[in-house]
């Protein structure tokens, strides 16, 4: 299997958080396409494609979907939102042994914590910790669509899911952290809908099972200076 990889720009400004992909702060980052849809899921493979960007105190990301079928229901912090429409982003730390899932339905509900052991249990996993609801107040979250969508949109829409991960929350449960063209990360991005009228699983990275936590999986993420990205 081929391991993917893709270069993190510096970002040239703060990223507003009003879903503009085509923004200033946005335009020298690469685009990412979710594009490895697992067999298990519906026809319905919505379009799915991400940005990155990395700044002095955070990593910054963008979702772009072209979907239909979107549905959500969960509002809650550490609600199962990857059971509405949802799009997902992993990210291991080089300084720990552990890696981030944060995860995020179309309505910008989180669900996120720092995964040690993979290994399935009743409680979710052999060794993580979640995110607690001041973590999350940390992370800056932008969603172009409403926090409640039920019933289902059935006709096309696109729509927008934005994101900022303070370093220095990663580095409550992951140690200290550095970001340098040298030292690689890993990662992977995501998109689900467990329980719409039609369910997909989608990556960026290809997965060999129906299911997201497989650091083994994983895609190689590059800080790269300003130089580069021109």
């Amino acid at each position: 299997m081929t391991i993917a990889s893709y270069d993190i720009c510096p970002a040239l400004k703060k990223p507003e958080f009003q879903g503009e992909w085509n923004g200033l702060a946005w335009q020298n980052a690469g685009i990412l396409e979710i594009s490895h849809f697992r067999p298990e899921g519906s026809d319905h493979r919505p379009r799915t494609q991400a940005k990155l960007l990395y700044g002095h105190d955070a990593i910054y990301g963008l979702f772009r979907v072209e979907d239909r079928f979107v549905r959500c229901v969960h509002r809650r912090h550490q609600d199962p939102v990857y059971k509405d429409s949802c799009v997902e982003f992993f990210i291991q730390p080089p300084a720990g042994h552990g890696y981030f899932n944060f995860e995020f339905n179309c309505g910008g509900t989180l669900l996120a914590s720092y995964v040690i052991d993979p290994r399935r249990t009743t409680d979710g996993f052999a060794a993580f910790a979640r995110l607690s609801k001041s973590d999350a107040r940390e992370i800056s979250i932008y969603h172009s669509q409403p926090k409640i969508i039920d019933p289902e949109i059935t006709e096309p829409v696109i729509w927008y899911l934005e994101f900022g991960i303070p370093y220095q929350l990663m580095e409550r449960y992951a140690g200290a952290i550095e970001i340098a063209d040298d030292i690689p990360w890993r990662g992977n991005l995501f998109k689900c809908a467990d329980e719409t009228s039609h369910p997909h699983w989608a990556s960026w990275s290809p997965v060999d099972a129906l299911n997201f936590h497989l650091p083994n999986c994983f895609g190689d993420f590059t800080f790269v200076s300003h130089e580069t990205c021109r």
